[in-house]
């Protein structure tokens, strides 16, 4: 693409750990890498070569990466970190101060750890050297994303006790919110060696796997310019806030509906889930029902949008796994599930399908699923998760003890006496039938026919 429409911009891909070995493989194979896009009719693969350097903290230091920050040319960072990757909390949107690694870098700024820091470290040079500072565009999924990079930097800044650096960052650091939308499934054995049999057996440890759709929309604020992606397909805003509760609500609260039921249930992938009656009428219903109801502005018809969602849900050939998306839920579900219960609690509407997902999430944090075998819980909560459940004693049900990690649900919620007993309805049921049998009672209640076997 960046060919095609003569293109002089390109990339220098940062990890602060390379746990996953790509930016090794990167190296390795002359900075390309493969894409490919998968659905019902094959694999369609294309290489990708807007690579200019590959780093990484771990294999090249510190000091290269910060040196690549303070790059006189370099003019937007672009950050894919997972909501976890901020060290903020996700209910409040604020920096945690008692964050293990924000507790060192307070203390360290020129030894930072977190991505925060090392960004904050990046600007600090370029200050020092009177460059102009870079834009940071935030593509994770988050409300307001480059609102929360903005606090976080600054918050940041202040416990450093440099009121310089946050003045700088207020004034000259501009962080467009950003709304990317593209299903990438966790790479597998099994789609490595698909990848190596596109390439004509050449293997690509550092090949990306998607499906075909693609949605980026950005809010235009580049003070250093950028490149022209309109010409690919993306969409510049004003205001990416309605894309943002959109994608959100719809796309991501319902897979993490899915993700969690469909785990319970047995089932390995979304498409797995679709395949279910009950599942996949329940995820239409809380799309259009409990979700899309709660937007303020929605920037398409809210009807097109789900029925285009439950056709890339049903893909066969994507694979996504349930137990990837199921991964750092306490970071996820203030902004998927807890944000539009909150509008429906106000509101006196229905929320069965959100209730029903946050119960399933509670379940699976527990550890251990319906058939007695142990899940592995991947969250940045989860040691705290495991301490509120194993020291609740018999007065204190399950529900409420996880409703005490008040950075997931703030203090109102929790003292919601409707919330707390429609949440712990759907618990216990979880506990007495199963997930399959839950959905499917669920369905019942409102009204639909579904088949069960």
């Amino acid at each position: 693409m960046a060919a095609r429409h003569g293109s002089d911009w390109g990339y220098c891909e940062v990890s602060l750990s390379d746990s996953s070995g790509t930016i090794r493989a990167l190296k390795q194979q002359d900075l390309l890498y493969s894409v490919s896009d998968i659905d019902g009719q094959g694999w369609h693969c294309r290489v990708v070569g807007i690579i200019c350097q590959a780093l990484s903290r771990t294999e090249d230091g510190l000091l290269a990466v910060l040196e690549a920050l303070a790059h006189p040319e370099l003019a937007i960072v672009t950050l894919t970190i997972t909501e976890k990757g901020y060290c903020h909390s996700p209910a409040t949107g604020q920096l945690q101060p008692d964050h293990p690694t924000i507790l060192h870098d307070a203390a360290h700024p020129l030894q930072p750890q977190s991505a925060p820091a090392v960004l904050l470290a990046g600007l600090r040079l370029r200050r020092q050297r009177g460059l102009p500072a870079f834009t940071v565009l935030s593509c994770d999924n988050m409300p307001a994303n480059g609102e929360i990079t903005r606090r976080v930097l600054m918050q940041l800044a202040a416990l450093q006790e440099d009121a310089e650096m946050v003045d700088w960052v207020a004034q000259h650091v501009a962080c467009p919110s950003s709304m990317v939308d593209c299903i990438v499934p966790m790479v597998s054995d099994v789609s490595r060696s698909q990848i190596r049999a596109v390439l004509g057996g050449v293997d690509d440890p550092a090949g990306v796997t998607s499906e075909p759709f693609r949605q980026w929309v950005i809010e235009d604020h580049f003070p250093q310019g950028r490149p022209a992606w309109e010409r690919v397909g993306v969409q510049l805003v004003a205001d990416v806030s309605p894309f943002e509760e959109m994608k959100l609500r719809m796309l991501n609260g319902s897979h993490s509906f899915l993700a969690y039921l469909g785990y319970l249930a047995g089932y390995s992938h979304i498409s797995d889930c679709m395949q279910d009656a009950a599942l996949a009428q329940l995820v239409q219903h809380l799309m259009l029902q409990e979700q899309a109801v709660t937007l303020v502005n929605c920037p398409q018809p809210a009807e097109d949008y789900a029925a285009r969602l439950l056709q890339r849900f049903r893909n066969p050939a994507l694979q996504h796994r349930t137990w990837q998306i199921a991964m750092d839920g306490s970071q996820k579900l203030p902004q998927r599930l807890l944000d539009p219960i909150r509008i429906h609690l106000a509101r006196g509407s229905r929320f069965d399908c959100l209730a029903l997902g946050l119960a399933a999430w509670m379940y699976y944090v527990s550890g251990v699923d319906e058939q007695g075998r142990a899940i592995e819980v991947r969250d940045p909560l989860a040691a705290e998760i495991s301490m509120l459940l194993q020291s609740r004693g018999p007065a204190l049900s399950p529900v409420q003890a996880l409703l005490q990690l008040e950075q997931v649900f703030a203090t109102d919620l929790p003292r919601n006496e409707h919330f707390v007993a429609l949440l712990s309805q759907y618990f216990h049921q979880l506990q007495q039938f199963g997930a399959k049998a839950c959905a499917a009672q669920l369905c019942a209640r409102l009204g639909y026919a579904v088949a069960v076997d």
